[in-house]
């Protein structure tokens, strides 16, 4: 395909990888406002329950440059239409699940799905918009999806809990992904890299067992009594893989993360700011479902409505983004960013979140502008030859953020939690064993039990809920508030501000 001969099916193409986008931005929220329903009807753990939430984007991260290794190879239609056919599937298993594992392995092979598509729509773009300028919208437009699908997937969600099952923000993927499928296999063009690199299936299953272990260890540490031997093991092995990958990748020719991109400072900082800030954007909407519905009382509607400023936000701060890149640079751009989104943490973990809007539309803003114009600093800092390379790597960060901020703010939040609850008179010693656990738990419980116990412990857990609230989400302001000095020391300027682009790679059509 040549730059004077574009496919005359182009945007149909595109609306098509929309869909995709769509589907996947809707599962990173509209989970958020089904959690506690899910916590009372299932029963899971406060381990398990941000493994249902961390499932779907820790497997995308730790698969999506596996796929796009297999898409060079296999050919991307394949791999996006398996994608969107595995996704679907996945989706009508997590709807039906009856125990906290089954909806965990649901939402894990939901995330391969997410992750075949999205490994697939940048190259299919590239493909079918030579035009720089009409790919440059196309891109535009592709971001747009997902973030439409994340500022839709709160309001739908507490819509489909409050008049339906909670399993109902599952089933809206199938008809999305039956019409997606049709269209596809008569729309998008095949292609492949008609020179691959060899796939190392070492490096790649090293990875995805590396971060399989070392996540499930991290999300045991706020666990009451499950920080077994076996768990510590689990966790020094997940670390050792890591390393043994991070090595592997230095010494062979052909790595699947190539490690020096990493030695410019730019490049390394940036990936930070964009996995940090996007990872405290998605662990605050996993915690403010659980405040917003389990100690404010809001139904899952009403959530849904209040997440939405911080959603839309999200989206208009990657919009404004790069003219406040123009007026004063993407260093200060990015420690502008973070510095807002710092700030709107420290709000939230004083005032709380309910009526609280500035903060929350502060949050939006400030993580937008750090996602998008962090991700450009990656790409400017990376030599053009190894440009493909750093948006995987751009690619990985958010998936990766989004899954550790989940779990790390989930622990801080559990630990204060069972630190504040106080003992509640009249409780056996395994009910309060039950209370300290999440709280879900103690909130079923509380229902279960009468009189002055079962208020007392409503009480209590949720005052202890606050606590934990307030201070994680002032922990990790505090962890921006470095992150933003040290972006305003390591962004300084290079010696072009022209953002560098690969040159397209050799391509085989059909």
């Amino acid at each position: 395909m040549t730059e004077e001969k574009s496919d005359p099916r182009r945007w149909a193409v595109l609306v098509v990888l929309l869909a995709g986008m769509l589907m996947g931005g809707m599962d990173l929220t509209i989970l958020n406002v089904a959690l506690p329903t899910v916590g009372r009807e299932l029963l899971p753990s406060s381990s398990e329950l941000l493994w249902i939430m961390d499932g779907y984007a820790l497997t995308v991260a730790a698969t999506l440059v596996v796929c796009s290794t297999l898409g060079d190879r296999i050919g991307r239609k394949r791999i996006l239409m398996t994608g969107v056919t595995v996704f679907a599937l996945a989706s009508l298993v997590a709807a039906l699940s009856s125990a906290p594992g089954q909806l965990i392995a649901a939402r894990s092979v939901q995330g391969l799905g997410y992750s075949m598509m999205l490994s697939s729509t940048v190259v299919i773009i590239r493909v079918v918009f030579p035009v720089a300028r009409e790919r440059s919208l196309a891109y535009g437009l592709w971001v747009a999806g997902s973030s439409t699908g994340a500022a839709l997937g709160p309001v739908l969600g507490g819509a489909l809990v409050e008049r339906f099952f909670w399993g109902s923000v599952f089933l809206v993927n199938v008809p999305i992904a039956a019409l997606a499928l049709l269209a596809g296999a008569v729309l998008v063009p095949e292609s492949r890299n008609a020179s691959p690199s060899r796939f190392d299936a070492p490096s790649a299953l090293i990875s995805i067992l590396g971060l399989a272990g070392a996540v499930y260890a991290l999300q045991h540490i706020g666990q009451p009594d499950s920080v077994s031997p076996v768990t510590v093991g689990v966790g020094i092995l997940g670390v050792a893989l890591l390393v043994a990958f991070t090595l592997r990748q230095r010494r062979i020719p052909n790595p699947l993360l190539d490690m020096r991109l990493f030695a410019d400072r730019r490049f390394s900082v940036s990936t930070v700011s964009v996995l940090l800030c996007y990872g405290a954007y998605t662990g605050l909407l996993f915690l403010l479902t659980q405040q917003l519905q389990l100690v404010d009382g809001y139904s899952p509607l009403t959530a849904g409505l209040t997440l939405v400023p911080v959603a839309v936000a999200s989206a208009v701060g990657g919009v404004l983004a790069p003219r406040l890149s123009t007026a004063v640079g993407n260093r200060w751009g990015v420690t502008a960013g973070v510095s807002v989104l710092a700030l709107s943490l420290i709000a939230l973990s004083v005032f709380g979140a309910a009526g609280n809007l500035p903060a929350l539309v502060a949050a939006g803003l400030g993580a937008g502008t750090v996602m998008t114009l962090g991700a450009d600093s990656m790409m400017s800092a990376a030599p053009p030859e190894r440009a493909a390379e750093a948006g995987a790597v751009q690619e990985v960060g958010f998936s990766l953020g989004a899954g550790l901020g989940v779990a790390a703010m989930g622990i801080i939040t559990t630990v204060a939690y069972g630190a504040s609850l106080e003992p509640v008179s009249g409780l056996t010693a395994g009910q309060s064993g039950i209370a300290s656990g999440s709280l879900s738990a103690a909130m079923d419980l509380a229902g279960r039990l009468a009189g002055s116990t079962g208020q007392a412990l409503r009480s209590g857990s949720q005052h202890a809920f606050k606590t934990g609230f307030s201070v994680s989400t002032a922990t990790v302001a505090a962890v921006l508030l470095v992150l933003a000095a040290s972006a305003a020391t390591l962004l300084r300027p290079a010696g072009s501000a022209t953002p560098q682009h690969a040159p397209a790679e050799q391509e085989s059509t059909a």
